[in-house]
């Protein structure tokens, strides 16, 4: 199957962005991937969110799923991964960090054959950025899982994860918020699969602005790394 005849399946876990979401969907379907299938899961958001999609992103995207009950960015994403029908599956935050322009850069190795895994790292062949707590945890967070992982990885936090839909729809994922993060990682890591890294841009909201990481995120992820360790 040729480049152009294979699909990327964008999955958007999504919870209180309503002034956001639809800013983002058509960055989305700007990106330059010929053939998208777009996936919002709403993780039972308690803002006007859930009206923003009704009312105006349902006709953009492929599938909405709707969330009765909160289940955390990891439980948003086990369900979009579900849904999926693409030939490759990439996360996609409901926030404006990311710039769905680069999908290529980050999607291209899986589908000309050169990796099955692959991450955009914010900070390969570039200078840390984002606030520096939050710059800070990452380096830590991510040296602590290549100890257990031995992947030579730069970034195990980014949001912008990108797998063959097989891979990713045969990871059992047990993790509700973003202990996903080191939980995938290291089940990926266990599937000797090919992995690589490409570089991304990185624009960093506040927490005023809506970030919802946080300290016990932290915390939560350094036992996951322990936990799923191989």
């Amino acid at each position: 199957m040729a480049n152009n005849e294979k699909v990327l399946s964008i999955v958007i876990p999504c919870y209180n962005e309503e002034n956001s979401i639809l800013d983002l969907v058509k960055k989305v379907l700007e990106s330059p991937v010929p053939n998208k299938e777009i996936i919002v899961v709403d993780d039972c958001s308690k803002d006007g969110t859930r009206t923003v999609l009704e009312r105006d992103v349902k006709p953009l995207v492929s599938k909405i799923v709707y969330h009765e009950v909160n289940q955390g960015k990891g439980g948003a994403l086990k369900t979009g991964f579900a849904a999926a029908t693409g030939d490759v599956v990439i996360i996609q935050d409901a926030d404006l960090e990311y710039d769905p322009m680069e999908y290529p850069q980050v999607v291209n190795p899986i589908f000309n054959d050169e990796a099955d895994v692959v991450y955009g790292s914010r900070f390969k062949e570039s200078k840390m950025k984002g606030y520096l707590a939050n710059r800070m945890a990452n380096w830590f967070l991510t040296r602590l899982s290549n100890l257990f992982t031995h992947l030579k990885c730069t970034d195990m936090e980014t949001c912008y994860k990108a797998f063959k839909r097989e891979i990713i729809q045969s990871v059992d994922i047990q993790e509700k918020r973003f202990g996903f993060e080191p939980e995938i990682t290291a089940k990926v890591a266990k599937m000797n699969v090919r992995f690589k890294e490409v570089p991304i841009s990185y624009y960093p909201r506040t927490n005023e602005e809506g970030k919802k990481i946080g300290f016990s995120d932290g915390v939560r992820a350094i036992y996951c790394i322990w936990r799923y360790r191989k």
